[in-house]
């Protein structure tokens, strides 16, 4: 590995390269257990980072193929590393790739579900960070909503589903590009840490040619009233499983 990465354990001799650029927090995990997914689903991250929602759909639910589509080189290079600690040749594949101009690899209408932990904050928002890689990562100053709707769109076969989890302020604009790239808001869901806490984050799920309807479902919840993470999250977390 290169330096200044590390390998970050998920347990099932999974793991994951990360580096002070290109890591991971809990809105992957949070995106994972929303999205979904089946044992014969070819699946594709769009701005994949160190691949850590491949990863997480891998083990979830043993998609057949996972592609991840990163643009930024170094955070390929820990992708390729994670496949390689995690034993996943074969079933993920890393693309180095502009999501604006989708490589041949990533044939149209051949994917069942996308998934893309999106940059959060417009370019104008005051919150575009010095550091180019997460600039790239937290800001749209590559891609806009707008360009990753499209390209998940492309990707989808008819009927398939887009996942993706974005700040609530963002909602309208986010269920405006989903509809005109052509998918359907079907599903929605709050985050919240508890039932009296304003949400933080929302996860949204599309369908290509889908009909007009979306299913609101009860907020994900963090924490208990104690202040300890709820049993939904330790699931997501597998936590479960450790005890």
């Amino acid at each position: 590995m290169a330096e200044g990465t590390w390998l970050e354990p998920l347990g099932q001799g999974l793991a994951v390269c990360v580096s002070r650029d290109h890591g991971f927090g809990a809105d992957a995990f949070l995106l994972a257990g929303f999205a979904g997914g089946k044992p014969g689903d070819r699946a594709a991250d769009l701005g994949s980072g160190c691949g850590i929602l491949t990863v997480l759909l891998y083990k979830m639910y043993q998609c057949k193929e996972i592609y991840g589509l990163e643009i930024q080189k170094p955070a390929v290079e820990q992708f390729l590393a994670t496949v390689s600690a995690s034993g996943l040749e074969g079933r993920v594949f890393p693309v180095e790739g502009d999501l604006r101009r989708l490589p041949a690899s990533l044939a149209p209408g051949s994917f069942d579900l996308v998934v893309c932990n999106p940059p959060y904050y417009p370019p104008a928002s005051g919150k575009v960070s010095g550091d180019s890689a997460r600039r790239t990562a937290r800001s749209e100053t590559e891609v806009s909503l707008a360009d990753i709707c499209a390209a998940a769109s492309y990707l989808l076969r008819w009927g398939g589903k887009f996942c993706l989890v974005h700040k609530p302020e963002r909602l309208t604009d986010t269920a405006c590009a989903l509809r005109e790239a052509g998918m359907e808001p079907k599903r929605l869901r709050f985050v919240q840490n508890r039932p009296d806490t304003a949400p933080s984050l929302f996860l949204i799920e599309g369908c290509r040619g889908g009909k007009p309807g979306v299913d609101i479902q009860p907020p994900l919840l963090l924490q208990t009233d104690t202040g300890a993470p709820t049993g939904e999250l330790n699931v997501i977390y597998f936590r479960d499983q450790e005890v």
